[in-house]
């Protein structure tokens, strides 16, 4: 289930990536060629980044390639790293946990507010939606990295690191 989880974001990350390139290029293009572009391209680019901002950052998670001070938390070794490592998981864990559920009231008090975006003319709720499926995901991955640094597992994933 984890793996297909992580497998839909990639596919998700990369499709977003794909469509939010062609938005930009043909609002380019209808700019400087035609002198004129649609402007629901400009703004479905921006609810497609902000997605791709928020499903990127609970993929970072997995990967553990969120920045972080690690001068003095690397010197530890055993107990008190793990405590350390723990402690900073779980308040990231709660940060995340927070934005999941109030992001979820902001989705909820935009459907019953009925306000819809500007050139599209789709509830504005849609786009909302990234916050808490972003914050909830980076809860489970939170949850998944807390347990393996209890099993004393700090290092990144080796067969997906993609930064040395």
């Amino acid at each position: 289930m984890v793996k297909k989880f992580a497998r839909f974001e990639e596919i998700i990350l990369v499709l977003t990536l794909a469509l939010m390139v062609l938005l930009i290029f043909g609002q380019v293009i209808g700019r400087y060629v035609f002198q004129t572009a649609p402007s629901w391209t400009e703004e479905l680019a921006r609810y497609i980044h902000i997605f791709q901002v928020w499903v990127g950052a609970s993929y970072a998670v997995k990967l553990r390639q969120h920045i972080r001070v690690e001068a003095f938390i690397t010197r530890l070794h055993g107990t008190p790293r793990k405590i350390f490592e723990g402690l900073g998981v779980l308040i990231w864990f709660f940060i995340s946990l927070f934005l999941a559920v109030f992001g979820t009231t902001l989705v909820m008090a935009s459907f019953q507010h009925g306000q819809v975006t500007p050139a599209l003319q789709i509830p504005i709720w849609i786009p909302y939606l990234a916050i808490p499926i972003g914050g909830a995901g980076m809860a489970i991955r939170l949850i998944q990295q807390l347990v393996d640094i209890w099993r004393g597992d700090f290092d990144k994933p080796e067969s997906e690191e993609i930064i040395g």
